[in-house]
């Protein structure tokens, strides 16, 4: 590396790269932003506020301006990223995460929490501050607000427009959540599965098997109850007063107007 690069580091990280053509570092990854890039860091210079007089959000670059956060009140940050340099140790509690790859969420809470009980100013950052620290500032309102995933990413999101979460970072916000809750998103109220007599109706529900099926009574076949009777036959097998005791006698007053099967008499005529 030549002397002039070496006197002249990176202004936002402090690493040393051709960070004025756009250069990655190769030690925390920062990089100037293209052209298109420059006016939302421009009106970025300020962390976005979270929850309010407590706590914010933002980028490597907002954690590099001192005296920005000391005008917004902030007097602790939280660095996501262990190859984030802490700029300002004589003037901000830091704390850091040493794990590159798995967000330690509940090593992070449990600083918010101690900032939260001192009444305390956090700011919430990683390199470019959409995604790694979203995903610890979202797992903070799951556990300490007792949001779901989908309500606190909304939140953040909203206050936040250019949060992006890593598809990595999202399984773990998922992963957490059902450490918390026990479950993902919680699932809507079970349908009831129809009967077989409304299977065009099946909404999805597999059709229950013949054998769970109602049962149906002296079906001999798949006649219609409304086909008619010739006028001198009466259902075979079908005994009027079946079932009640041989001395037990008949009422006199027949209501119903039946043959007593005991009794010579014809059968009326139906027709």
């Amino acid at each position: 590396m030549r002397k002039r690069e070496r006197e002249n580091p990176c202004v936002v990280c402090g690493h040393y790269h051709k960070y004025e053509e756009g250069e990655v570092c190769g030690v925390c990854g920062h990089r100037m932003p293209v052209s298109s890039e420059k006016l939302v860091h421009q009106s970025s210079a300020f962390p976005s506020e979270i929850l309010k007089d407590f706590l914010y959000l933002g980028s490597y670059d907002n954690a590099s301006r001192g005296e920005l956060l000391k005008t917004q009140g902030i007097s602790r940050i939280l660095n996501t990223v262990p190859a984030c340099q802490n700029l300002y140790k004589n003037s901000f509690t830091y704390h850091c995460l040493d794990d590159e790859k798995i967000l330690q969420f509940d090593n992070a809470i449990q600083f918010l929490e101690q900032c939260e009980k001192d009444k305390a100013r956090v700011l919430v950052h990683c390199m470019s501050g959409r995604s790694r620290s979203p995903a610890v500032v979202i797992a903070y309102l799951m556990k300490c607000k007792g949001w779901r995933f989908s309500q606190s990413y909304q939140w953040v999101k909203e206050r936040r427009p250019q949060v992006e979460l890593a598809s990595a970072v999202h399984q773990q916000l998922l992963e957490y959540e059902q450490k918390i809750f026990g479950s993902t998103e919680p699932m809507p109220a079970q349908v009831a599965a129809p009967s077989d007599s409304s299977s065009a109706f099946g909404f999805g529900f597999p059709k229950a098997p013949d054998s769970n099926s109602l049962p149906i009574f002296n079906q001999l076949a798949n006649t219609s109850i409304f086909d008619r009777t010739g006028p001198n036959s009466l259902p075979t097998g079908f005994v009027f007063g079946a079932g009640r005791a041989a001395d037990q006698p008949y009422p006199d007053n027949n209501a119903f107007g039946f043959i007593h099967p005991n009794t010579n008499e014809a059968p009326m005529d139906s027709s």
